[in-house]
Parts: C-alpha cells; sequence; structure tokens
C-alpha cells in the first residue's frame, strides 16, 4: 500500500500542486470486480482546500480522478457496524455512496484520517455514526503538536508532522561551509558560540561607526543648502529692483501695438473686401462670346462645341459660390437674374432641337424595316447613336440644370426608338420561328418578307410530332434519330437567336450609360481603383484628423453606394421601356416550344444559363431579362419532368400477353443519352441530377407494382428482366448520381432471379427430399445420424426404393419440362434464358450435394448412390439448352 501511496502522490496529486494525506482502496457495493482509491488529498495554499477524490486505474495503468468532492460537503460518514469489524462504509454526499474497504485495517486508518481533518472544518462538519469510539478517542482528547484549530469563518489551514521539509542544496551547503571555518572547535559546543558571539560584537561595532561618519557628512550638506537660499534671496531682491524701474515704460509699449494692430487689421479686412468683390465679379461674368455661343447652330460640329463650352461656362457661373452676405447686394441679384434667363432659355432650345432629332432618327430607322435581312440578326443603330453622341455633353448639362427637362427628353427618346424595337424583335422571333419550321420539314421555299402569324408558325411546327418524347408511351413510337436531328437544329437556331439579342441590348445600353448620364461615380472611377474624396477648404488630411476623415469617407461611401443604385434602376427602367417587349417574346417562344416537346424546355434551359452565367455584368438588363426568362424555363423542364414521372405512373401494358421490357425502361436510354447529350459541362447538371433519382426511384416503384397487377408473366420475371435492363443501362452511361441506383437495380434483380429459380425450379427429387427431411427430423430428436439405418421408416430399403423413382431418364425429361415453361415466361428482348437456365443448373446440383451428403454420413458404408452423377447433370442441361 505504501508504494501505490506513493504512485499516487506522484502522478496524481503531485503535479497538481497537492498532497495525498490518506488513501484506501475500495469497490462499490453492487460492483465489487471494480476497484477504485478513495483519497483525501490537501492542496499547497494557504488557506488550504481539503478535496476527497475516486482514482481509478486504466487499461495502460495510467492513474486518473474520476470523481470529486469538497470535504466540506460531506453531511455523514457510517461506519456500518460500532462493534463488529467490517470493511463496508457510506460516505453520505448530495448522493449516498456505498464502498467496501480491501480491508477493515485500511478502512479504520481511512475514517481516522477523515476525522482528525473534519475536525479542522469551519463550519458545519459531517456525523460520524457506527464507528468504534477508539478511533474518534484520540482525536477528541489530545490533538497532535502542530494542529491548528481554526476560528470560525476561517479556511482550514492544516499542519501536520508531514508537514517537515528537509534543508535545500543551498543551506546544506552553506551550513557545510560555516562548520568547515570552524572545523578546529566543532568538538567544543561552548567555544564554538562564545567564538560566533565575538563575532557577532564586531559586526556591531562597525555598523555604529558607520552611521557616525554618515552624520559628519550629512552635517557638511546642511551648510551647502543654506549657502546657495542665501543667494537666491538676494538674486530676486535685485529682479524686484529692476521690475519698478521698467514698469512705467510698459504703458506706453502697450499702446503702441494696440494702436499698430488696429491698422493691420483694417489693411487686411480692406485686401479681403477687395478680392471678395473680384471673386464675385469673375465668377458671375459671361462674356458676349458665350452669349452668342448660346444662339449659335445646333447642328453642325463646331456649333455644338461651342454651345457645349458655353452652356458649362454658364452653369459655372450660376453655381459658383459667393460669400452670403454679398448676395444681398443689388448687383448679384440683377446678374443672377440675368443668367438664369439665358440659362432657362438655352434649355427650351437645346431640348426643342433633341425632341425634333429624337423624332426625326425613330421615324427614319422604321422606314428601313423593309430592307431587314431574312437571317437571325438585328441591325445596328450605330449611324444614329453616333449622330446623337456629339449632344452627351450638352445632355448631362440638361440632367443638372433642368431635371425635368432631362426627364421629358428621356421619355420622348424611348417611346421613339420603343416602337422601333419591338418591330425587330418581333421580326427576328418570326425569323427564328419560320427558319425552325423549315428545318421540320416545312416552308422550306417561303418569303421571309410574307411572313405569317407566330401562332400559325408553331401550328405548323407542331404537325411533325407524331412521336411523343413521354418515357410511359409504347417504346415503338418514342423517338427517332430525326427527333434529335431536329432538337438539335433548334438548340443551334434559339443560341443565335440570343446572340442576336446581346450586341443590340449591350450596344443600346452602353450609349444609353453615356449619352444620359446614368453611368455611376463609382463605375466610373473603378480603373483607378480609388474613390476620391474630397476635403474641406481649411481641413488638411492630419493624422489628428484621420477619424473625422474615416468616418466621412464611409458617409460618402454609403452615399455614392446608394446613388449607384438608384441610376442602375433608372438605366433598367429605360431600357425596359426601349426593349418592352423582349421579355414576354421570349417567355412565349419558349412556351409555344414547349407544347411542343418538352425536349425543347432542356435546350432552353442550358443555353439561357451558359448567357446567364457568361454574362460580364450581371445588372446589366439583358442579364436581368435573361434571368427572368429562366426561372420560366426552369418551370417548364420541371413541368416536363413531371410529365415523364406521371407518364411512367400511368404507363399501361397489356394483361393478356407476356409483359418483357416495359416501355418505360426501354425508353429511358434514350431519354438518358439525349438528356446527357444536352446538360454535358453545363451548369444546371444539378437540377437534372435531381429528376434523375425522381425518376430511377418512380421506374422502380412501377416495375414492382405492374409485376404484382400482371396475369400472364410471373411477377419475378418482370421484375428480374426489367431491373436487369435498366442495370445494364445505368451501367453503360454511368451517370455518377445513379451509382446507387445501380447497385440497387443489380440487388434486385439477383434477388428477383433467385426467387424466381426457388419457386419454378422446386425440387425435382420431391419424393427423396421428403425422405431426407424425415432423418432430418430424427436426427433433430437426437437421434444419432449413423443410426438412422436401423429405424424401419429409413432403412436402406426405404432409401434404395426412393432413389428408384428417380432415374436419369425421368430427371431430364423433367427439366426439358421445365426448359420449356422458362422459355415460355421469358422474353427475348433481354435474352436472360441462359442466365436463368444456369442458376437453375446450380440449384439442382446444390440439391444433389446435399443429397449425397446426408447418405454418406447416414447411411456409412451402405454404398446407396444416386442413378446419375453431376457430370449426368450437366450433359442434361447441356444437350437441353442446346436442343432449344
Amino acid at each position: 500500500m505504501a508504494a501505490i501511496r506513493h504512485t499516487l502522490h506522484k502522478e496524481v496529486f503531485l503535479p497538481n500542486d497537492e498532497r495525498l494525506v490518506g488513501v484506501v482502496n475500495v469497490a462499490k457495493a453492487n460492483k465489487k470486480k471494480k476497484t477504485a482509491f478513495l483519497c483525501l488529498s490537501v492542496n499547497n495554499e494557504k488557506p488550504s482546500l481539503i478535496t476527497l477524490c475516486q482514482v481509478k486505474r486504466s487499461e495502460k495503468e495510467v492513474y486518473k480522478k474520476k470523481n470529486s468532492w469538497q470535504l466540506r460537503e460531506l453531511k455523514l460518514v457510517d461506519g456500518k457496524d460500532e462493534n463488529k469489524p467490517t470493511a463496508e462504509f457510506d460516505l453520505h454526499f448530495e448522493k449516498v455512496y456505498k464502498w467496501i474497504a480491501s480491508s477493515v485495517q485500511e478502512k479504520n486508518a481511512f475514517i481516522k484520517c477523515l476525522w482528525k481533518f473534519c475536525s479542522h472544518l469551519p463550519r458545519q462538519k459531517p456525523t460520524f455514526i457506527n464507528i468504534p469510539k477508539d478511533l474518534l478517542q484520540d482525536q477528541v482528547t489530545s490533538p497532535k503538536i502542530g494542529t491548528v484549530t481554526p476560528q470560525i469563518g476561517e479556511e482550514v489551514s492544516v499542519l501536520d508532522p508531514e508537514d517537515y521539509q528537509a534543508l535545500t542544496t543551498r543551506e546544506e551547503s552553506d551550513l557545510e561551509s560555516l562548520m568547515a571555518q570552524y572545523d578546529f572547535i566543532i568538538g567544543n559546543a561552548e567555544e564554538f558560540t562564545e567564538q560566533l558571539a565575538r563575532e557577532l560584537s564586531e559586526l556591531d561595532a562597525a555598523n555604529i561607526r558607520s552611521i557616525m561618519a554618515s552624520e559628519l557628512k550629512v552635517q557638511g550638506l546642511m551648510n551647502m543648502l543654506q549657502t546657495s537660499y542665501d543667494e537666491v534671496c538676494e538674486l530676486e531682491d535685485k529682479l524686484d529692483i529692476y521690475d519698478d524701474i521698467l514698469k512705467n515704460v510698459k504703458d506706453s509699449v502697450v499702446q503702441m501695438e494696440e494702436k499698430d494692430a488696429r491698422m493691420k487689421m483694417q489693411h487686411r479686412n480692406n485686401i479681403k473686401l477687395l478680392n471678395e468683390l473680384e471673386n464675385m465679379v469673375n465668377k458671375l461674368d459671361f462674356s458676349e462670346k458665350h452669349r452668342i455661343a448660346l444662339d449659335g447652330d445646333l447642328k453642325t460640329a463646331d456649333g455644338i462645341a461651342n454651345c457645349t463650352a458655353a452652356a458649362k461656362a454658364l452653369q459655372e457661373a450660376i453655381n459658383s459660390y459667393i460669400s452670403p452676405g454679398l448676395m444681398k447686394m443689388s448687383a448679384y441679384s440683377e446678374q443672377k437674374s440675368e443668367l438664369d434667363r439665358l440659362q432657362n432659355k438655352f434649355v427650351l432650345r437645346l431640348s426643342h432641337h433633341l425632341n425634333n432629332l429624337f423624332h426625326h432618327l425613330g421615324n427614319e430607322c422604321e422606314e428601313n424595316l423593309t430592307f431587314l435581312s431574312p437571317e437571325l440578326t438585328l441591325p445596328k443603330h450605330s449611324t444614329c447613336h453616333k449622330e446623337l453622341l456629339p449632344y452627351t455633353e450638352l445632355m448631362n448639362w440638361v440632367k443638372v440644370t433642368s431635371p425635368s427637362s432631362y426627364a421629358q427628353l428621356c421619355r420622348v427618346y424611348t417611346a421613339s426608338l420603343s416602337k422601333l424595337y419591338d418591330k425587330e424583335i418581333m421580326f427576328l422571333f418570326d425569323v427564328a420561328k419560320e427558319k425552325i419550321a423549315s428545318r421540320n420539314g416545312f416552308d422550306k421555299d417561303r418569303k421571309y418578307k410574307t411572313l405569317t402569324s407566330s401562332q400559325d408558325l408553331i401550328q405548323k411546327t407542331s404537325v411533325k410530332n407524331k412521336t411523343t418524347s413521354l418515357l410511359g408511351t409504347d417504346s415503338d413510337l418514342y423517338g427517332s434519330d430525326l427527333d434529335v436531328v431536329e432538337y438539335e437544329g433548334f438548340d443551334r437556331i434559339f443560341e443565335n437567336l440570343l446572340s442576336a439579342l446581346e450586341p443590340t441590348c449591350l450596344s443600346e445600353q452602353q450609349f444609353c450609360m453615356q449619352f444620359f448620364g446614368l453611368q455611376s461615380e463609382i463605375a466610373a472611377s473603378q480603373s483607378s481603383q480609388t474613390l476620391t474624396i474630397p476635403v474641406p477648404q481649411g481641413l488638411s488630411p492630419t493624422p489628428s484628423n484621420s477619424s473625422l476623415s474615416h468616418a466621412g469617407s464611409e458617409e460618402m461611401l454609403l452615399s455614392a453606394l446608394k446613388k449607384e443604385k438608384q441610376i442602375n434602376e433608372e438605366l433598367r427602367r429605360m431600357m425596359g421601356e426601349l426593349f418592352s417587349c423582349l421579355e414576354r417574346e421570349l417567355v412565349t417562344f419558349i412556351s409555344d416550344y414547349d407544347k411542343i416537346d418538352g425536349f425543347y424546355s432542356m435546350y432552353v434551359l442550358v443555353r439561357l444559363s451558359q448567357h446567364v452565367m457568361s454574362a460580364q455584368d450581371t445588372g446589366s438588363f439583358l442579364s436581368m431579362t435573361f434571368a427572368s426568362v429562366l426561372v420560366q424555363a426552369k418551370r417548364n423542364f420541371d413541368k416536363f419532368m413531371n410529365s415523364q414521372i406521371k407518364s411512367i405512373e400511368e404507363a399501361k401494358v397489356s394483361k393478356k400477353s407476356k409483359c418483357g421490357i416495359l416501355p418505360f425502361i426501354a425508353n429511358f436510354e434514350k431519354f438518358a443519352r439525349q438528356a446527357e447529350n444536352i446538360f454535358k459541362a453545363s451548369e444546371r447538371r444539378t437540377d437534372l441530377d435531381r429528376w434523375y433519382s425522381k425518376l430511377a426511384k418512380t421506374m422502380f416503384e412501377e416495375i414492382v407494382k405492374i409485376s404484382l397487377e400482371h396475369q400472364k408473366t410471373p411477377q419475378e420475371v418482370i421484375q428480374m428482366e426489367n431491373f436487369h435492363h435498366i442495370f445494364t443501362v445505368l451501367f453503360q452511361l454511368k451517370i455518377p448520381c445513379l451509382e446507387a441506383e445501380r447497385k440497387e437495380a443489380k440487388q434486385r434483380y439477383n434477388d428477383a432471379l433467385q426467387a424466381y429459380v426457388t419457386q419454378y425450379f422446386g425440387r425435382p427429387l420431391e419424393k427423396l427430399n421428403l425422405f431426407f427431411e424425415g432423418v432430418q427430423n430424427k436426427v433433430a430428436q437426437g437421434v444419432k445420424e449413423n443410426e438412422i439405418g436401423y429405424h424401419l421408416a429409413f432403412s436402406k430399403q426405404e432409401l434404395r426404393k426412393v432413389i428408384k423413382e428417380y432415374p436419369g431418364k425421368e430427371v431430364k425429361k423433367g427439366l426439358e419440362n421445365l426448359y420449356r415453361k422458362v422459355e415460355k415466361h421469358l422474353c427475348e428482348e433481354e435474352n436472360l434464358l441462359q442466365v436463368v437456365w444456369h442458376s437453375m443448373q446450380d440449384e439442382f446440383i446444390r440439391q444433389y450435394k446435399y443429397v449425397e451428403s446426408l447418405i454418406e454420413r447416414c447411411y456409412p458404408g451402405a454404398k446407396i448412390n444416386l442413378e446419375f452423377s453431376i457430370n449426368d447433370i450437366l450433359e442434361f442441361f447441356s444437350e437441353i439448352a442446346r436442343s432449344h
């Protein structure tokens, strides 16, 4: 126990700065095989903290604390029996813990240690019951020397004989050095003591002499300080005399300084006033040259340039900062009124000119619609944009000076150009529909300038839809190679249609951003990658103003972002008015073809996604429009896939003939190959994968459902053939998301195959199997296998009689009938006859070996064998397969 105590102290308590004072090896009352150590420890801090803990040893021989309680939490210690020695004892905390010590002596020592340390607790002490009085008597009557009884409210401070600590290495070396000096008198303690006393007296005398010498030096320092103080007092007296002499001169100097300051201030004010007046005159001055330019020609390049320069000068004059005090001057009011009059006059003139120009350009472009090319392209309006771009600065000037006029000009422009764009876009969609119709074999020689209505084209296109793309239809009617060609043709035309829209929309958006000033300051400053923040006049960006500068920059950034959002919304609104029919035509186009064939929705979803994901400016009008139409395309795709699931659930199979491969199972390969071709390397792949899983789940459920309802074909055959077919298709396609379904299909195929073999092959050696079932029952009742032959019903003669009923010819005849039945059940499409026949062969051989093993065990030495061998069985199965 001493070794264990030492180990526990070293490994568990010493690293935590604790000291082990008591330990007992215990086990719980209900788990005697699992032992632990109940330890009492004290930490080395003051005041001390006493802890009771349970320590267990792990499988790796490592001791660890499992439970821990403060000693002050202990309420009751129950020794179980005061008169009779017992190793059991209970400790009552919030919960009662029942222990059994390894010996009575250990228990008594531990309880004695508990009693000692509980006596130091400042508050309510635990109760000790059923404990021999001699264990507690010594503690009560004669406390050990060194024990401190704590006062009420104090923590426990324990002094124990074990608190003794040996000398440190340094203390030991100092003591040895001292003793070495007096080695000659070690034997005489009195002489050694007198020697130490003499040395102590000498040290005291040296200390006294040092103190007396220091007193003389202090006295000299005090004399020097007194002399310095006298000199300073004399200097102050002289300064007072000089101050009295200069007192009269000081008043005159102050008066002269005040007069000079007033003169300088008056001079500075005059200069400032002159500068302000000159500044006001310069800012409000509008030259005659600019006045003439405002009335100049707005049709020539030079006239536009002169008008632009004059308008900028006029704007600078009107917006120039003038001191509020100077604004009360009549000259300022007259000049300001004149500038406002010139501005309003020029705004009206410029608005009228641009208004007429917008109408003219719109009408001129509309007249050219008769010359549109019958190709999937939109006409470029670069000529119109080129003619308007010289007015860009003037348009921005109108935006700043007269927002109402600017808004009116925007409405006129969008109204003039929107009709033109609507006709061009509708013509483009008609061309696309005509091309799709012509590719499908209709109206190949038709003139594009005599296009029919969109609905007529859609109806003509739908005539080609003699087949269907639903999985639940008859496999003979599902799809064709021609359909794939038509789908790919639609895909190319739709791609050309989207590509034709992009340059026109982006060009118009770029023009609107530049001409109407709808480009945000943040976008314009992206090249410099910094946002310039103006610093107010008189405030330099010094470190002292850094916090204010930072706060101002955040506010200006938020303001700029808010302004950018407003500009983007205004730009999209204008583009929406210019291309008002674009989204409607796109939605109608994809919806019409989705009604014809759901496969079109797949191509539309992929193509639109590519254009949306590849857009450089995701906030542009065209990108937002494509994204909105993409939502409708996704709905069409989901509707198409839902119709596929519905067609599978509603698939009908003739119940009067052999079932074979179900239509949706046969059609799935074509569907999956086409879907994979459409969605390869597409961002929308996850959408298809989700539907793949739903389709596979529905097909699996319908296979089981139809197999249970079919009357002509066994359900095992339907499941076996169809799960084998779907497994083969998934194995060939190698679709990653259907890997789990492929494994499930294989498992279901194997289960159906085994079930079919088990049910229809049965037991061709029925009487023999029944005979040995009786043998097995006897063995189960306790009869030894080698004694079975002594029972009359299972004698060797009875066994030979049963064996004679199964000659080789009869077995072969039964197998031929079985082959014809299997051939009648299975369909030729899946070609599983030989697989099933081979499985039945394996089952027959298994039963044969089983019978042979029972004969060998139960009738040893009887030389009883079946009338045919395994080789005969293999030959029977092979001949039957070849003959058919």
